[in-house]
């Protein structure tokens, strides 16, 4: 009995730490460039948004965000409405959000959560090869910017105020 409270207990902290809001003047946990630029990771996964297969190589030339997130993750959620403004903004100059859901359980909660919001860009389910691909999701939301190239060159560790997403999405862009 006293150990189903320890592991409540710990699975308790576990998500407030795991889909904790940091602070930060910019409006996210940014994370300094990473090193040498990382090529991101490929895959090919069933977008939920359309019910279409995305293969990775479809976005080359492109630049992304590319966030991982769950839906039991309240600023994970209050992200939602950002990304949809910014994919309306710039999908038309070489641009797309691409979500990553590590929700467990099946599909059907993002179902909804598409439906409800009304999102516009790819929400597929993550496995463990793309988290790996990412150098590793240890916290949600966590957002990584994509060049042209296909090379990881920053990450936001927690929610993203809409203004920093649209300035870097605008000096992605103008980088051709």
């Amino acid at each position: 009995m006293k150990y189903r409270y320890f592991f409540l207990v710990i699975g308790l902290l576990f998500m407030l730490l795991a889909c904790k809001q940091p602070e930060s003047e910019s409006g996210g946990g940014y994370s300094p460039p990473i090193g040498e630029h990382m090529k991101m990771v490929h895959f090919k996964l069933t977008s939920l948004t359309d019910n279409t297969v995305l293969d990775s190589k479809q976005l080359e030339g492109q630049v992304l965000l590319v966030t991982f997130f769950a839906t039991w993750c309240p600023p994970c959620i209050q992200e939602i409405p950002s990304l949809i403004a910014v994919q309306d903004s710039f999908r038309t100059k070489g641009f797309s959000v691409v979500a990553f859901s590590l929700d467990e359980g099946g599909p059907e909660p993002l179902y909804n959560l598409i439906k409800k919001y009304g999102i516009n860009y790819p929400v597929m389910l993550a496995d463990l090869d793309v988290a790996r691909g990412f150098g590793g999701v240890t916290g949600i939301p966590v957002t990584f910017v994509v060049n042209r190239k296909g090379e990881i060159v920053k990450k936001y560790l927690g929610y993203v105020e809409h203004d920093v997403l649209e300035e870097e999405v605008k000096l992605m862009l103008a980088e051709g």
